[in-house]
């Protein structure tokens, strides 16, 4: 006579269980929901925009004409604070993680993550009274011998250029890709790393050839998420930047181009009628950007983590 297993029996669901797991998903759908609202919102009030007349525009024959530059000095002024906060961010992770001793890394961590409880207002103040005036010299050397280039042509006159405010975006991007970098640094396996160590390979090797492969993937979404910090800088961009709406490269002169988020702080107390519909639209557009510029690092951390499997 054949003997039949015995069916397992079902797992009892602990109360506790039950209200954690509703409230999650309740967290999760109001944050759905919170953004869905936004996005709809910002469409709907931004859509009389796109027929708003030349004085709605200031001056412009259409919308597009007047996202573009504003656009432009989003794009560039977060591409100058990645171009600095990136490797010096890597660099601070690598001494936390790999070189400092354990007092010191716990110490030097909590200073940097310290950096991100700093209002914006605290960073335009320090942009505007510390670092603009001591950075005219530096402007003024690059104009002397690197005015060749169109980025360095200058005048260089005042410290409140679009690259002080990449500097100052720098400084406020830097402790998220610093925290998320430094996590996976130090989630690299002991074993590949004591294997290269014992190979022969100096230190920097065995970073080179075991931590930097395990956490790219980290890497370039921790770049992502600070990327999608500096684009939606408001107040600290606001103060530093000495805006005139022009699309041009150079970098240190007076006549910079403005972002999105410091034209819309700057303008829209006083605006009234399809202008605030301009800057609502202008609003929208850089919440798709920024959506899609932290979609994309989610998606590539994701992506890593997958493949680590």
């Amino acid at each position: 006579m054949a003997v039949t297993e015995a069916a397992a029996p079902a797992p009892v669901k602990r109360r506790g269980d039950v209200v954690f797991f509703a409230l999650a998903r309740a967290a999760g759908i109001t944050i759905l929901v919170a953004l869905a609202g936004v996005a709809i919102f910002l469409t709907l009030e931004g859509a009389p925009a796109l027929t708003a007349p030349p004085a709605a525009l200031e001056g412009k024959s259409g919308i597009v004409l007047y996202v573009w530059p504003l656009l432009y000095g989003t794009l560039l002024a977060a591409l100058l604070a990645m171009l600095i906060a990136t490797p010096l961010a890597i660099g601070v992770a690598l001494v936390i993680s790999h070189y400092s001793p354990r007092r010191l890394s716990k110490t030097l961590a909590y200073v940097i993550d310290l950096l991100a409880a700093v209002p914006s207002v605290v960073y335009g103040l320090w942009g505007i009274d510390f670092l603009g005036t001591r950075v005219i010299g530096f402007y003024a050397w690059l104009e002397d011998n690197l005015g060749f280039l169109p980025f360095f042509k200058g005048p260089a006159t005042s410290g409140r250029t679009i690259l002080t405010a990449g500097i100052v975006l720098a400084v406020m991007a830097l402790p998220i890709i610093t925290a998320v970098t430094r996590e996976v640094f130090s989630q690299t396996p002991t074993l590949h790393q004591e294997a290269a160590l014992a190979l022969g390979a100096t230190r920097w090797e065995m970073i080179r050839m075991t931590v930097f492969p395990y956490a790219r993937s980290g890497m370039i979404s921790a770049t992502m998420l600070g990327l999608g910090r500096a684009l939606g800088e408001t107040m600290a961009v606001a103060m530093v930047l000495s805006a005139t709406g022009v699309v041009t490269v150079n970098l240190i002169s007076t006549t910079n181009p403005s972002t999105i988020a410091a034209n819309i702080a700057l303008q829209f107390g006083e605006a009234s009628g399809l202008k605030v519909n301009v800057l609502i639209f202008s609003g929208l557009v850089l919440f798709v950007v920024t959506f899609a510029v932290n979609f994309a690092g989610r998606a590539i951390a994701a992506r890593g983590v997958k493949g680590e499997r």
